[in-house]
This record gives C-alpha cells, structure tokens and sequence, in this order.
C-alpha cells in the first residue's frame, strides 16, 4: 500500500560515532525523501563528525576515519539540508529515540535554526514492537520477505523502514493511512525534548522524566530550586533538552 500523503516525508537513518547525543557526532546520513505523487528523492553522504571514529562504531557501520576525512562537516551541510527537509514530515527505524534527538543536536551545533514542533514524526519500530516485538531486518524478512542485504548501511536501513512501513499498512488495516494518525500510533509517549528528559504528564504539563525530581512539574523544581537550571545548564545534556528547560523558565518569568 502506498502512503497517503500530503506533504512531503522524509524516511531517515544515521550511522555515528556512539549513542550520546549530547557528544557523539552524525558520520553517515541517508535520506528518502517521498513526495505526495509517489515520486523518491535520495540523498546520502559521508560526514566528517571532526572527531575518532570509536572502533566499537566502525564495527557496527563500517564506517573508519579514513573515509570520512574528506567529507563535509555537518555545519558544511546544513543549510542545503535544511532546505532539502522544508516542509517534510519524518519517519525512521527508532527514529523518535535516537536519530532524531541526533539530527535536531547537530543542526543546534551547526547553529541552523530547524523548527521540528510541526512536523510528524512515524517511528516505524515502535508500530512494529506494538504488532510484532522484532528488529528491522526481522521487521524486513517479515513484512517484506526479503532479506536485508548490507544491515547498518545507512541507505539499506532506510529503504527497508520505509518498504517495511508500506507493507505494515497492508498487514494492518486497522492502521490508517495518515501520516498525522501513523504518527501519533507510533509515539511512545508525549516528550517534549526528544531526548526524553522532560515529557507532558496526563495534564499537559512538562515534568522531568529523570533524577530526584522525576516526575515534577519542571517549572515548580525552577520556582523552588533555581540552581537546579544552572546545573543542567553547565551539565551535559543535549542542546535542544537545554533549550527547552530555557524556554520553560522564561516563559515562566513572563506570567
């Protein structure tokens, strides 16, 4: 079944040096972009993270330091690519948890302002953890009856996401084909940083999803501890989860 689109999506997947979005940088990015008619655009490159490649890294991507020591730099490339993403919806393989708090860190770095908030995002993973509990190239062999030739390439991954996702909505017919409706099915929860470190409660309100005050209204622990925004101010936490925080406390000054 095709997508029923209207707007633009951008199927995604990133190969990095580690897992920590707050200091492991993008080495690999790969892009599938769908247009409403069916019509695929992809783009894929090499990027310089201006850091060592951990081997642990290379041996999930293949990926070394010698490949990438002459591809652009994220901040080389983030204007074209913001551009590329204007107007686009996004889904990915585990995307809300990793690739785009990744994404959204690096375009903060490379200081390209990218508003995210109107976007949908479908997290094909977690339709998939919710129908069936497996990995993509599971997810791959499942759906698609396929095998998945060049796992952790990041082009392969994408491609795969965005077929697995299609044949899900045949599998599937109680899932509807709206990326608005696929977007919220697949969220696993109402974050407000990505990161997941600040997230709405049932009433709306953002709380800390972490440490001693986990589960407290953010702007209550800044009313009552004002060095605790310092802290995570000097701390190290993802930019965009900084930016948050910012906004929450002088939002709060402004009443």
């Amino acid at each position: 079944m095709e997508l029923n689109l209207k707007r633009p999506i951008v199927f995604f997947d990133l190969e990095t040096t580690g897992v920590d979005t707050a200091k492991d940088r993008i080495v690999e990015i790969s892009m599938v972009k769908v247009m409403p008619n069916g019509e695929e655009i992809v783009r894929t490159r090499l990027i310089n993270p201006q850091m060592h490649i951990p081997e642990d890294a290379t041996a999930i991507h293949g990926i070394t330091d010698e490949d990438v020591k002459d591809a652009p730099t994220f901040a080389q490339i983030a204007k074209s690519l913001s551009q590329f993403i204007e107007g686009c919806d996004f889904g990915g393989f585990n995307s809300n948890r990793f690739d785009l708090p990744m994404l959204v860190e690096e375009f903060l770095r490379a200081g390209v302002d990218v508003d995210f908030r109107r976007r949908k995002f479908i997290d094909v993973q977690n339709i998939f953890h919710k129908m069936e509990q497996r990995t993509l190239v599971a997810a791959y062999r499942f759906y698609c009856d396929k095998e998945l030739d060049n796992a952790h390439s990041a082009e392969a991954d994408t491609r795969a996401t965005y077929e697995v996702l299609k044949a899900q909505l045949d599998r599937y017919p109680e899932l509807q084909n709206d990326v608005t409706a696929l977007a919220e099915f697949s969220t696993r929860g109402e974050v407000v940083d990505y990161a997941g470190r600040i997230v709405y409660n049932d009433k709306g309100i953002e709380v800390f999803n972490f440490g001693k005050y986990r589960g407290r209204s953010v702007s209550e622990v800044f009313q009552e501890e004002p060095s605790y925004y310092s802290w995570m101010m000097n701390g190290d936490f993802p930019l965009y989860t900084k930016k948050i925080i910012t906004e929450i406390r002088f939002r709060d000054k402004k009443c």
